[in-house]
């Protein structure tokens, strides 16, 4: 069934079947097999984005000791990570609206070619503001016009297995940082600079199409609303309890993901060293999702959500603040890797235990604006009050993580008492 506009203008639903169609109904019980088919293509999609990305580590380096840029401070360069992921959540008003118009692959396709253009016009970039064009804004762009529509699809296909699957498909982005955290720098010394971008840009282009065409959805039966700003959703307690988790919980994460390596340039450790402490995150990222999916669909998904927040609270004021050697740092890292991005594997079953599925599009177009703001500050704000002369250098950024956790945790309790009390056990929808 073809979907049409609403009476809304603003939303999109599937309409009603025409007299003597089949109806389509939506049973949450039934897993189609055809879903562990999306839930490749989602992994694929997180590797060829967020983990390509989450590489960026690698090009941050040159860019700082090779002075790429004239003029360009090592703070402004921290900016690009961080516009990334800002551009990535604040364009989703705007890819609802496209989703809207011209329905979810179209938008996807489009994204691909922003993420692969992105790269390929940074590879000529010979001003700071080039880069923040290009690998700044125009591959953040090219994630969430792909990302973005992608996302919902994957928890409809699966009740009983929604966590493991979304486990899986977040595991993408830390196999991705794997491959191209390895790659990016042979690439680099033996082509160019150039020449790794656009290598890059074009592996992304050709992954990320064949999976958009993998992808499906079930909106036939789910019937979903997509609006490009559901302003009713913003009455409800359970929501703005989520939009704080987020919030929070990816201050902390950012601050993870892109320190540790700076971190271990502090204690006096090479650059490839730091190198291996966020290939390992990305090791730890990777093997851990699906874990916690499994986890997620045995013991509840709220419960396990707000334990793993916690336990990162409790790794940064335990382990990371005393850290003053390699191996310590490692194994900080494996553990990071498999705890601190449990936000990605998670917020999507999240979602539809708090509303239902057919506004599950609309709830996670929040969340992603909630994140923005941490996005794109929390990296700038941990390195504005780092203490560069310091002994310790990082202790404020190190409490300031530990803090974002720990609010985490606390905002993900509340809404476990909301929904099922302290001491309940938690159901699948």
């Amino acid at each position: 069934m073809a979907e049409v506009e609403s009476k809304d203008a603003h939303e999109v639903a599937i309409p009603p079947s025409a007299p003597g169609e089949p109806v389509s109904i939506y049973d949450p019980s039934v897993e189609p097999p055809y879903g562990w088919v999306v839930c490749i293509s989602m992994h694929l999609i997180n590797g060829f984005t967020w983990g390509i990305i989450a590489s960026y580590g690698v090009y941050l380096s040159y860019y700082i000791n090779h002075e790429t840029f004239a003029g360009a401070s090592d703070l402004d360069f921290t900016f690009v990570g961080g516009v990334n992921f800002a551009a990535a959540m604040l364009c989703t008003p705007v890819v609802n609206v496209c989703i809207r118009a011209f329905g979810t692959k179209p938008t996807m396709y489009c994204g691909c070619f922003f993420f692969a253009g992105g790269f390929v016009a940074a590879s000529f970039a010979t001003k700071f503001w080039h880069l923040i064009l290009s690998q700044g804004i125009l591959v953040g762009l090219g994630t969430g016009f792909c990302w973005l529509p992608a996302t919902p699809l994957l928890p409809a296909w699966f009740n009983r297995n929604r966590s493991l699957a979304q486990g899986i498909a977040a595991a993408g982005s830390g196999v991705g940082g794997i491959i191209f955290s390895a790659a990016t720098t042979p690439m680099i010394e033996n082509l160019s600079l150039a020449w790794s971008l656009r290598i890059t840009g074009i592996i992304a282009f050709v992954v990320l199409f064949c999976a958009s065409l993998l992808m499906r959805d079930r909106n036939a039966t789910t019937r979903p609303r997509i609006k490009a700003f559901d302003v009713a959703l913003l009455r409800r307690y359970r929501v703005w309890l989520l939009m704080g988790f987020s919030f929070f919980s990816i201050s902390g994460y950012i601050i993870c993901t892109y320190t540790l390596s700076a971190f271990a340039l502090s204690l006096g450790l090479s650059q490839h060293q730091g190198g291996i402490v966020t290939t390992v995150l990305n090791v730890g990222t990777a093997f851990g999702r699906p874990c916690i999916g499994v986890l997620s669909d045995r013991f509840g998904r709220m419960t396990v959500t707000c334990c793993f927040t916690a336990v990162n609270t409790l790794m940064v004021f335990a382990v990371w603040i005393p850290t003053n050697s390699y191996g310590l740092l490692i194994f900080l890292s494996l553990i990071l890797g498999v705890t601190c991005g449990v936000y990605w594997g998670t917020i999507g079953p999240l979602c539809a235990e708090v509303v239902d599925l057919s506004e599950l599009p609309s709830t996670l177009g929040m969340m992603w604006l909630s994140i923005s703001i941490p996005a794109f500050f929390s990296e700038a704000i941990a390195l504005g009050i780092r203490e560069p002369h310091a002994k310790r250098p990082y202790l404020w950024p190190e409490i300031y993580t530990g803090l974002a956790f720990l609010i985490a945790s606390l905002f993900m309790l509340e809404l476990r008492r909301q929904k099922w009390g302290l001491l309940t056990r938690e159901k699948h929808r």
